[in-house]
């Protein structure tokens, strides 16, 4: 209520009704700091109360987003106060929930078993494994899908919660990098004609290098852990390889097939939501991934989910928490998509040179602001401050599009906001008794071990 009133304080002021809905280079910074709050509240909250924070943090978002809307609407009118809102939800919040749900749905009815035995060794195999699977059904399901297996062959041991911090480096993100399949930035640039394989032709070789040294890293860090282990003997019994709940595997390829029809589907049907138009592809996009999920609860065998140790929480936390997230975050969207002429123009002109651009600050401009913004507009962002042009791009400027690619997708690793699995894989994680570090903890982890990896490989690009 605190945070609520000093919210209110600073941005209330009368105004006129019919007020325009403003552009992004006519807004301060300062619409900036509803979205901070909530960054803040996810970061010092379950640290000043955790038992506080799981039971209303519902409440303390929504408190920050509601008293964003009111200011918001009283500064340029309800009509803009709807039309952000309207379209946050529609244009981000629901395929992103649709997704999830899909994903989280369908790969919770999937049980696999193998010689998953919690070492090292079998570690390493999972997050190789995931690294490769997450360029061909995506980052966010090759998570869903691996995750359990990952905590069930873990459960006997002491010391998890960097492997889940590591999966969330690779399996979440670093693993999308070599198809337009893998991450949505990726995905936006296929769509404005960057050639599908060329990611795969030109970005595998950094992945290999990332991935193992990563790989390497955590395999030296665990054998480490592994060796402080005071009951080996319960490490689970090794198990031959079976796939249970077969009759999820369409559904998931069914998902697959509705995002990447949705984005080569040429739709100029537009339906109209309260002044703000959604393409008719993206809308039966979206109905099909929430009937894919509810298929699945239906065909799914109740025993292959208790088995995986399913539950519902992690999804509704999710559904809660970045519903405001997306609200507040729309005028800082605005601001960077008004480039040179925004708020953030200072910064954005730090990417450009009388040369060109400066591929170094591509990837680390459009890389540290995909940690914290969607990373999806955040590419789109710079693509066309490059040129815009794929055949340029791919061609004499590859090397400023390879920048901006790593930067998107890598750096989605760098918080738990920053892809969309990397904050369900913590819920989940959580949900099976693993105490992950809080939001700042968890970028100790990120800037500690990424960080001067990132620094180095930028130096290459």
């Amino acid at each position: 209520m605190r945070i609520f009133a000093l919210f209110l304080t600073c941005f209330l002021a009368p105004v006129p009704a019919m007020a325009q809905t403003p552009n992004g280079e006519a807004l301060s910074l300062l619409w900036g700091i509803p979205f901070a709050l909530i960054l803040l509240s996810l970061a010092l909250f379950p640290l000043i109360n955790a038992k506080l924070w799981h039971k209303h943090y519902g409440v303390i978002v929504g408190s920050i987003g509601l008293g964003f809307f009111i200011a918001f609407a009283s500064c340029y009118g309800i009509g803009s106060g709807v039309d952000i809102l309207m379209e946050a939800v529609l244009h981000e919040y629901i395929p992103f929930v649709s997704l999830l749900f899909a994903l989280f749905t369908i790969s919770g009815g999937v049980r696999i078993t193998g010689p998953f035995t919690g070492t090292p060794k079998s570690n390493v195999l999972i997050l190789v494994a995931g690294s490769l699977l997450a360029s061909v059904i995506g980052t966010t399901g090759s998570s869903m899908l691996l995750i359990t297996v990952l905590l069930r062959a873990n459960k006997w041991r002491t010391y998890q919660r960097h492997t889940v911090i590591f999966f969330i480096f690779l399996v979440a993100n670093i693993g999308g990098c070599l198809s337009p399949l893998g991450d949505p930035p990726l995905f936006l640039g296929y769509l404005h004609g960057v050639p599908f394989f060329w990611p795969l032709q030109n970005l595998s070789d950094e992945f290999i290098v990332v991935v193992g040294f990563l790989v390497t890293v955590y395999y030296v860090l665990d054998s480490y852990y592994y060796s402080r282990e005071a009951e080996k003997k319960m490490a689970p019994i090794r198990e031959p390889f079976r796939l249970y709940g077969k009759r999820n595997i369409p559904l998931l390829l069914g998902v697959i097939s509705l995002v990447l029809a949705s984005g080569l589907w040429k739709d100029y049907m537009q339906i109209t939501v309260l002044g703000v138009e959604k393409a008719l592809s993206d809308l039966a996009r979206d109905m099909g991934l929430i009937l894919m999920g509810v298929f699945s609860v239906l065909v799914s065998k109740q025993s292959d989910r208790e088995k995986n140790h399913f539950s519902w929480e992690p999804i509704i936390e999710i559904a809660k928490i970045f519903f405001f997230i997306f609200l507040t975050v729309t005028p800082v969207v605005m601001i960077l998509h008004a480039g040179a002429d925004g708020a953030l123009a200072s910064l954005i002109n730090l990417s450009h040179t009388a040369q060109g651009p400066n591929n170094f600050a591509y990837f680390w401009l459009s890389g540290l602001l995909s940690s914290f913004l969607d990373n999806a507009p955040t590419y789109l962002v710079f693509f066309h401050m490059a040129g815009g042009e794929a055949a340029r791009l791919t061609g004499e400027l590859s090397n400023t599009l390879e920048a901006l690619s790593f930067g998107a997708v890598f750096m989605g690793a760098m918080t738990y906001i920053g892809n969309a699995p990397n904050f369900m894989v913590r819920s989940i994680a959580e949900e099976r008794g693993v105490k992950m570090p809080s939001f700042f903890g968890y970028m100790l982890w990120s800037f500690g071990i990424l960080g001067p990896l990132f620094l180095i490989f930028s130096l290459f690009l």
